[in-house]
């Protein structure tokens, strides 16, 4: 299933997450929540984290500083969760602290995984990409 479009939530008092109905299918069988590169906590599969992960450090020197510190990163601050009977899913409070989330969120989906942000945080950085997004599209030079 590919991940797609975004959902404003609220996380209840012991921080849990209602999954969009649309994701939950995808997520029935578990999830991994994690940290990542923007401030936010990305969900995934555990086989989508694992085939992630892999491209990412699949040709590297596992014993080489640079392994080591983006696996640290990705796995060591990865935890399996399931969803509740409600399609909940309790959210890390690690996790929420190091994305600076309290209790409105905005769930994104983005192909093979999910996040989770800030709903100020998400509107503030999608304002950066709407300003930015034809420059970056000029600059895939694709074909016509």
């Amino acid at each position: 299933m590919a991940f797609r479009g975004h959902y404003d939530h609220s996380l209840d008092a012991k921080n849990r997450l209602s999954v969009p109905a649309r994701f939950r299918a995808a997520l029935s069988d578990g999830l991994v929540q994690c940290r990542w590169l923007d401030p936010c906590i990305a969900i995934w599969t555990p086989d989508a984290l694992t085939d992630f992960t892999e491209r990412v450090v699949g040709d590297l020197n596992p014993i080489s500083p640079r392994a080591r510190k983006l696996l640290g990163f990705f796995a060591g601050g990865a935890f399996e969760v399931e969803l509740d009977s409600a399609g909940r899913v309790t959210l890390n409070q690690s996790l929420l602290d190091a994305a600076g989330i309290e209790r409105e969120v905005t769930v994104v989906g983005l192909r093979d995984h999910v996040e989770v942000w800030d709903r100020a945080r998400w509107r503030e950085a999608q304002e950066g990409v709407v300003a930015e997004i034809e420059r970056i599209a000029e600059s895939l030079d694709h074909p016509s």
